[in-house]
């Protein structure tokens, strides 16, 4: 096994390879306007690192958001092309499960991750491996009730401390983590049932939007 894991739902860049036993080579750059620019450099830099061709790999691991349009599409695209040209699957994982797995809190917790507007994408977990709500975008003051006297762990806690006061690590989301998380999946049989369709999670619409009762200038 060799799994290509990456993520670019949030300002973390972050690709991974991971032989079924442990992380081999991974690469984080924490740069929200650059997704596209500096995804292929780091795919790039982690076959390098481990001495591998990118025939080698088994499998493709991608982080699904919740995330912003833009930065969200690079990863998916990116690791739809792989799985095409190498003929290999390609696995979908919740971005906010990722940094779960990576925080290894074994208690109730949440994780809370930048979705800009002044809100955040968020969810609940038993511990690091089990989610117990579905992804959700709020403002940080409707959803503080409900978490008090939670840890919450991400970006999103650090930037909201008066709503999410007990913030954890880790802050940025990690391709290293997704990789593991995947591998342990896998390993455990759980097939598609462990895992998402590789398509964008947005709950919400873009930024961009078509301008209503915009002026017609072609001629009739």
């Amino acid at each position: 096994m060799l799994l290509l894991a990456m993520d670019t739902a949030t300002p973390a860049v972050t690709v991974a390879l991971h032989d079924g036993e442990a992380v081999v080579a991974s690469s984080s750059q924490v740069d929200a306007r650059r997704h596209g620019e500096l995804l292929l450099p780091a795919v790039d830099r982690v076959l390098a690192e481990a001495g591998l061709k990118l025939d080698a790999v088994t499998g493709v691991v991608v982080g699904v958001g919740p995330g912003p349009y833009t930065g969200l599409r690079v990863g998916l695209v990116t690791a739809a092309a792989f799985s095409s040209a190498l003929g290999v699957p390609v696995h979908g994982l919740c971005t906010l499960d990722g940094l779960a797995y990576a925080s290894g809190i074994e208690e109730p917790f949440a994780v809370a991750t930048d979705a800009r507007r002044k809100e955040v994408y968020w969810a609940r977990y038993a511990d690091s491996r089990t989610r117990v709500t579905d992804a959700a975008v709020d403002r940080p003051a409707d959803i503080a009730e409900s978490l008090a006297g939670l840890p919450v762990v991400g970006a999103g806690a650090r930037l909201y401390p008066e709503a999410f006061p007990d913030a954890r690590d880790p802050e940025h989301q990690s391709a290293a983590a997704l990789a593991a998380l995947a591998a342990e999946r896998l390993a455990a049989g759980d097939g598609a049932e462990g895992f998402l369709d590789p398509l964008p999670m947005y709950l919400r619409r873009p930024d961009a939007q078509v301008p209503k009762n915009y002026k017609v200038v072609t001629p009739k």
